[in-house]
């Protein structure tokens, strides 16, 4: 796997370009590289391929680096860290590339291509007609110096292509084993454009080159590419550019969604944002993605990043598409949820209630209080934060703001709870202690004993009368921390919604 490789030599990238927001299939590959440098005690690097103006932002660009600091994924070498290989974004170092294709062209190893688009889309056509590969057929390797002043003279441009070998390509992929593309299919391709501009196809070889990149880990998209950047790789060396072995390349599996496709950024469940806004912890999220191709052993679904890092092996990846489960991503961090300190989950659930308008900038001490005491209530109900909203809302809204969900109204409060509502009301009002233990005897008392209900039509419309919702925390203990005087003013509000439906 290593090769001649030292393991504290191990050097990987990560190098995603700053379009819109990062997804989960890219945090995916950042996730694997960073175990992979970890397991081994290597390196990660962290590069940005910036070098597209039309669709980079700086805005993209800071959201990437946010989101891996805010996942714990750290960089070794990269923006803000540094390192001997910067600069590390691809916008910094076009003086490189221009020099390297200059050395190219000069040694014959690429070429001038003056070919119009028309022209290259006529032999394409001919060539699919013939039944032949239908790339790009050479039609400039070996142009004369009188062919290239003519075309010049005409004021055609030119872009420079790499000289493929006239031989098969073969490497051993890290997860899908031997790989071999003969001749007929590696077709000479384009290292820059007309207007200078280098492409991805000499700009991403080159900096793995000169960054030291021993292992590139990426997505199985990008395997078409990879016998050329091998031919890439090889004139490096051969021109003294680059030094060491040629890197190692393993080809992630695609993350699908439903139906099987490819996980596009156009999707909602596919956007990293998503998750931190809906409250995904970062240990629960990263222990999902891992899972995405990968395990930690055949019976194991949950596992620290630490843990990941110490047993990763590239080569039990799977080469099999992985679909994204969002219900199992909820139950994981479900899991990790549950793990957390109440301190530290009450802690976690302040921006999410912060953001609903439900405790103040910063919380008040009494709110703190009510939520410490109210998180072991929803801890084993939870799978993300952000429903921390709609089961916690009811404790914190304001007396002039508190609604009931209306379906759940519709369906509890009928006219047949009007005599629960008051019989509660009655009971709870003569409460001398008012805790979780003394509202529970008097509520059975009042409305199992008294009414002859069973629990579940005896406090139904009391929980929806409380808590606004069909669904809450513990009913007797919910009504503790909401207090006597609340309590029993939602009881009397909801009662003449019982007389609209009589």
């Amino acid at each position: 796997m290593l090769g001649d490789v030292a393991p504290k030599d191990v050097r990987v990238r990560f190098c995603p370009s700053p379009t819109g927001n990062p997804h989960v299939g890219l945090i995916r590959s950042a996730l694997y590289n960073w175990a992979f440098a970890r397991h081994y005690g290597g390196t990660f690097v962290f590069r940005i391929e910036d070098t597209d103006a039309s669709r980079d932002s700086e805005e993209s660009y800071e959201a990437l680096l946010a989101s891996l600091r805010w996942l714990g994924l750290t960089w070794d070498e990269g923006p803000e860290v540094g390192g001997d290989a910067g600069p590390y974004r691809q916008s910094q170092r076009r003086e490189l590339y221009d020099d390297v294709a200059r050395k190219l062209a000069e040694a014959g190893k690429a070429y001038p291509c003056y070919c119009t688009t028309a022209e290259l889309e006529e032999r394409r056509e001919a060539a699919r007609a013939a039944g032949k590969p239908s790339g790009y057929d050479g039609h400039c390797r070996s142009l004369t110096p009188e062919q290239i002043a003519a075309f010049q003279a005409e004021g055609r441009e030119s872009v420079l292509r790499m000289r493929t070998p006239d031989e098969t390509v073969r490497f051993t992929d890290l997860i899908r084993g031997e790989i071999s593309v003969d001749q007929d299919n590696l077709f000479d391709y384009v290292l820059v454009r007309a207007n200078g501009h280098p492409l991805y196809t000499l700009v991403n070889p080159v900096d793995d080159a000169l960054m030291g990149i021993t292992h590139v880990l990426r997505g199985e998209d990008l395997l078409s590419s990879t016998p050329r950047q091998l031919v890439l790789h090889e004139a490096l060396r051969d021109l003294g550019i680059a030094s060491g072995p040629l890197p190692r390349f393993g080809h992630l599996p695609l993350v699908t969604g439903e139906g099987g496709k490819k996980l596009s950024k156009r999707e909602p469940e596919s956007s990293l944002q998503l998750y931190l806004d809906r409250g995904f912890l970062r240990e629960g999220l990263l222990n999902y993605l891992a899972l995405l191709g990968w395990a930690i052993g055949e019976d194991r679904e949950v596992f620290s990043m630490e843990e990941m890092a110490e047993a990763f092996d590239i080569t039990r990846v799977n080469s099999n598409a992985a679909r994204f489960d969002l219900k199992k991503a909820e139950a994981i961090n479900g899991i990790w949820l549950r793990r957390l300190p109440v301190e530290e989950l009450a802690e976690r659930m302040v921006p999410h209630l912060q953001d609903a308008g439900l405790l103040e900038h910063p919380p008040t001490p009494e709110s703190v209080e009510v939520l410490r005491a109210a998180t072991p209530l929803v801890q084993e109900r939870m799978a993300v934060l952000d429903e921390s909203v709609g089961m916690l809302g009811f404790l914190f809204a304001a007396d002039d703001a508190f609604q009931l969900d209306a379906g759940d109204a519709a369906k509890v409060l009928t006219a047949d709870a009007r005599s629960v509502l008051e019989a509660a009301r009655s009971a709870l009002g003569e409460l001398e202690t008012w805790a979780t233990e003394p509202i529970q005897d008097a509520l059975k008392a009042a409305l199992v004993e008294g009414l002859g209900l069973k629990p579940r039509l005896a406090f139904g419309p009391v929980r929806v009368a409380v808590t606004g919702r069909r669904v809450s925390p513990p009913l007797f203990e919910s009504m503790e921390l909401l207090g006597r005087e609340r309590t029993l003013a939602r009881i009397d509000a909801a009662l003449p919604l019982t007389d609209a439906k009589a």
